[in-house]
């Protein structure tokens, strides 16, 4: 037996440690929390960290030599867990639209897209003597796609090139609009502009780099919606929290079904064998990505109303969750078969629970030093 196999009862006991099962007849409070959401994001961290091991260890895309398994229920799934996260940055952006005092002033700008955007090109930079290090000849021309972002030095820094755009989407219509639901509407607008743009332009063509770009963004709007229409939504599940416990379950397996379907009958890669109709199977396949992700994340906001989550790791994990998913990938190239797919990795550790071991460790200490450094970012502005 595999010991990375142990990963799995370790998530549950990460994620169950300290928690609190509501008795029946009532529910946490807290479900929605900032506490609570940071909880969950900083569990979800975890899981994309090994979703991005398994693309090194167990998928099916990889060289056979290199292939070990034991991780390969997380290969496919990574944009559920970035879910997790477009999902809580709608819902948080209108929560503190309505909670705080003037939010949307000059300072928005300042204080909630300047961070983001400052710490990814911190992690690009970092990347890029690495790079440099390992025998990438990289031109004068190079060097500036990778100083200005227009190529990712850094491959898993996608996430924080489109999230800025749509928190400047939501900080204009709601600024702008006097009807919230007009300000709405523009964002849902924007939202599906951007997928139907992303799924018209083949892998790497461009800025957007394939389906992973596009493909958990739909959330964000969710989140927004959800934070609109809290108190009504929170109390008609509590109300029939039975009844919709039993139809997000299955609804999970019904879309997981159509996600599977979609995803081998339609393929986001038709242009790998000249189909004559790759943008509509690129769009079905969203559309399975996109009912899949909203399920799971439907489901375990229902579970979290009767399960109170929380302990010291997964508050220190959400304290730092941004940092750790920028800068993890970094110590999945080091030591990995090939640094980002092209050059020798500085060292290939060949097992398995030591290399995640290790991508784990680095990952959270250097996580933790960029925090520091964001923090006094934030303080700055």
């Amino acid at each position: 037996m595999q010991l990375i196999y142990l990963v799995y009862p370790l998530l549950l006991i990460v994620l169950f440690w300290g928690a609190k099962l509501e008795r029946i007849g009532s529910f946490n409070e807290e479900a929605f929390s900032l506490k609570q959401m940071k909880a969950i994001q900083g569990f979800v961290a975890l899981l994309i960290m090994l979703h991005h091991c398994s693309h090194k260890t167990s998928a099916s895309w990889i060289d056979k030599k290199f292939y070990i398994g034991g991780l390969d229920m997380f290969v496919e799934v990574g944009f559920v867990m970035v879910s997790f996260f477009t999902f809580c940055s709608g819902y948080g952006l209108y929560k503190s639209l309505k909670t705080k005092p003037d939010y949307l002033n000059k300072k928005f700008i300042l204080k909630r897209i300047l961070p983001i955007v400052a710490l990814a090109y911190i992690v690009t930079w970092i990347f890029l003597p690495f790079r440099y290090l390992l025998g990438e000849k990289i031109s004068g021309k190079q060097l500036f796609y990778y100083l200005s972002g227009i190529k990712l030095s850094n491959p898993n820094g996608w996430y924080v090139c489109i999230i800025p755009f749509f928190y400047l989407c939501f900080y204009l219509a709601f600024k702008y609009c006097r009807n919230e639901k007009v300000a709405l509407t523009i964002i849902i607008a924007f939202t599906v502009a951007y997928q139907l743009l992303g799924t018209a332009i083949d892998h790497y063509d461009g800025w957007v780099g394939g389906e992973w770009w596009y493909n958990s963004i739909h959330l964000f709007a969710v989140g927004i919606i959800f934070a609109m229409y809290e108190d009504d939504i929170v109390s008609h599940m509590k109300k029939y929290y039975i009844v919709y416990l039993i139809g997000g379950v299955v609804l999970v397996f019904g879309a997981y079904r159509f996600w599977q379907y979609a995803r081998g009958n339609f393929s986001y890669y038709g242009e790998t064998w000249n189909a004559p109709d790759t943008i509509l199977r690129r769009r079905i396949t969203l559309l399975g990505d996109a009912l899949f992700s909203f399920a799971v994340v439907f489901l375990s906001f229902l579970l979290v109303m009767k399960i109170h989550i929380g302990n010291r790791f997964l508050d220190f994990m959400g304290r730092i969750t941004l940092e750790f998913y920028l800068i993890h990938g970094l110590f999945i190239e080091l030591f990995c078969f090939s640094f980002t797919g092209k050059l020798k990795s500085l060292y290939y550790i060949k097992n398995q629970e030591l290399f995640v071991t290790v991508v784990f460790v680095l990952g959270i200490v250097s996580a933790w030093f960029l925090s520091l450094l964001n923090n006094k970012l934030l303080k700055k502005t």
